[in-house]
């Protein structure tokens, strides 16, 4: 679904992605690791199209990411997804369905199906301003799965979400994933990834430093024994 070949993006004096290759199969949720700074949101960006290569190139379903056809098969999510505050969440994913061209009667379909499984049903006609981190990036997702895309791409998902935040998204990437979607999540947290994804690449100063199965990276051969909790309530969620 992804094909990077030899890509490489240069800020003046700094090299933030340094000849990198690798692709993404469909049907997959491939995670781009690595901490801040390492490249991963200058990758997310060029196969987006909103940046520029300095070289190699990048394909999205065989398509070159040199204008807005490549991304016609994409649902987007960016790390500081931000809402007009004036707009209750309705009111954007109803705008959102416009600009991707769902007709009238797909977005009064689409919408509530979203916002049913981002757990946003009942809070859409709030302003955004009264919204918080997390529910901002319920609507985002919401909004970057308008439309049935093939490919999801997500930039620091679960940041600012709470526990029962982030497994609620991870359980919707998990379901979207069955369903056939390709997903690749840009993330910095391998604890969170590796409930999630089947695939990753680490990245280090703008290049791959190893690209594997999540088990593959992690490994198998540590495991804990007899561990005794006390004291839990039944109010504790199973995260």
């Amino acid at each position: 679904m992804i094909q990077l070949t030899s890509l490489s993006k240069r800020y003046k004096s700094v090299v933030a992605v340094d000849n990198v290759s690798f692709t993404v199969d469909k049907g997959d949720l491939f995670a781009l690791l690595g901490p801040n700074g390492a490249g991963k949101t200058s990758i997310v960006r060029m196969v987006m199209g909103f940046s520029h290569a300095t070289s190699g190139s990048v394909r999205i379903d065989g398509t070159p990411c040199t204008g807005p056809l490549s991304r016609a098969p994409t649902g987007y999510l960016a790390e500081n997804h931000r809402i007009p505050p004036f707009l209750t969440g309705l009111e954007y994913l109803r705008r959102h369905a416009e600009l991707i061209d769902l007709t009238r009667n797909q977005a009064h379909r689409q919408i509530p199906q979203l916002l049913e499984l981002v757990k946003m049903s009942g809070k859409e006609k709030q302003k955004a301003r009264t919204y918080s981190k997390g529910m901002t990036q319920r609507i985002g997702l919401a909004s970057a799965l308008l439309g049935s895309p093939k490919l999801l791409i997500l930039d620091e998902p679960t940041s600012g979400l709470d526990p029962i935040g982030i497994r609620e998204f991870r359980l919707i990437l998990e379901q979207k994933r069955n369903e056939g979607m390709t997903i690749l999540l840009n993330s910095h947290l391998l604890s969170e990834v590796e409930k999630t994804c089947s695939t990753a690449a680490i990245m280090i100063n703008g290049k791959i430093a190893v690209k594997d199965t999540i088990s593959a990276i992690i490994g198998n051969n540590e495991s804990l024994e007899d561990v005794f909790v006390k004291q839990v309530t039944a109010a504790v969620p199973n995260v």
